[in-house]
C-alpha cells in the first residue's frame, strides 16, 4: 500500500471521524468497567502540518486550522478542539504543528482501566506507532491487516468494545471488503460497536454499500455524513460513518454538532448534513 494519510491530516475527513469517536469513547467511560478501542487501520498516529506532505495539499488550513478560528464553539465540539490543541504541539504563537491521528486521540481519552489496540500493515506506519506508543503498557500494536486483527482481537476479555474502520479506500471494492469485515466481526462480537468510516465523492457507491449493510442481517446501523457541496463523483466533497450499535442519544448529538460543523468549515451555504438509521433498533 502506497498511501500516505499526511496529504490529508487534518482536513474535513478527519475532523468528521475524529469528532465522532470521541463521542464514542466517552459514552463508554459512562460506566466503570474498562473497554477496549481497536484502531485497525491505525496509521502513523501523528502527522507534521509543517512538513512536505501536508504542504502539497493545505488540506489542514481548510480543516483543521479553520474549525480552530471558529467563535463560540459548543461545548462538545469546544472539547474536541481543546483535546486537538493539547495533542497537537503548538507552536509560540498557538499554531497548531502536527495533527493527531486516532491513536492518539483515542490514547488521550483512555482511563487506566481501558486498552488500545492498534494495528497496520504498513512498514511506516508501524514503525510509527510503535515510536509513539514505547512503553505503554495500555497499548498493543500489531503489524497486521484488518481481517487478522478483527479476528485474533474479538470478542475482547472486557466484553466492552468500539472498532474503528477507516482504510484509506485505494482498492476498488473497498466498501465491499470493509463489509465482508464488519460481518465477520459482528458474528464473532455482535455486542460490539463498530464504526465504519467513509469518503464520499459520489452517491452510488454509498448507497451500494447502504442497501448492502441493510441485506446484511446486522441490527441499529446508525449513519451520519456531511456533504461540502453537491456530489458529483469527481472530487471528494463528503464523508460518512456508519455505526453498529451506537450509543443512546448519540443521533441527537450529531444533529446538533454536524451543522455546527459545517458553520465552522465555512460551507453552510453549500454544506448538508444527514444523521438516519440505515437499520433501525
Amino acid at each position: 500500500m502506497n498511501y500516505r494519510h499526511g496529504y490529508h491530516a487534518g482536513n474535513f475527513c478527519d475532523i468528521f471521524k475524529h469528532l465522532i469517536l470521541m463521542l464514542l469513547i466517552e459514552h463508554f467511560k459512562l460506566k466503570e468497567k474498562g473497554f477496549s478501542v481497536l484502531d485497525a487501520y491505525a496509521g502513523d498516529g501523528s502527522y507534521s502540518l509543517r512538513g512536505e506532505l501536508a504542504a502539497k495539499t493545505g488540506e489542514a488550513e481548510q480543516g483543521i486550522l479553520r474549525v480552530l478560528a471558529a467563535p463560540h464553539p459548543s461545548p462538545l465540539l469546544a472539547d474536541f478542539l481543546n483535546l486537538v490543541r493539547r495533542l497537537g504541539l503548538p507552536d509560540q504563537e498557538g499554531v497548531l504543528t502536527s495533527y493527531p491521528g486516532s491513536p492518539r486521540l483515542a490514547r488521550a481519552l483512555l482511563r487506566p482501566q481501558d486498552k488500545l489496540v492498534v494495528s497496520d500493515i504498513h512498514p511506516e506506519a508501524f514503525n510509527s506507532l510503535r515510536r509513539l506508543f514505547r512503553d505503554d503498557r495500555q497499548v498493543r500494536i500489531l503489524a497486521s491487516d484488518a481481517a487478522i486483527t478483527l479476528k485474533s482481537q474479538l470478542p475482547p476479555p472486557s466484553r466492552r468494545a468500539l472498532t474503528l474502520l477507516d482504510p484509506p479506500y485505494e482498492i476498488s471494492d473497498e466498501f465491499g471488503c470493509q463489509l465482508a469485515h464488519l460481518k465477520e466481526a459482528y458474528k464473532r462480537f455482535p455486542t460490539g460497536t463498530y464504526a465504519v468510516w467513509y469518503p464520499i465523492k459520489g452517491p452510488g457507491s454509498v448507497r451500494n454499500f447502504h442497501r448492502s449493510l441493510i441485506a446484511s442481517g446486522i441490527r441499529r446501523i446508525l449513519t451520519a455524513e456531511i456533504h461540502l457541496a453537491p456530489l458529483n463523483n469527481l472530487q471528494l466533497n463528503g464523508t460518512g460513518m456508519s455505526i453498529v450499535n451506537p450509543p443512546w442519544k448519540l443521533d441527537a448529538q450529531l444533529k446538533t454538532l454536524l451543522p455546527e460543523l459545517l458553520v465552522a468549515l465555512g460551507v453552510e451555504k453549500d454544506g448538508t448534513s444527514r444523521v438516519e438509521w440505515t437499520v433501525p433498533e
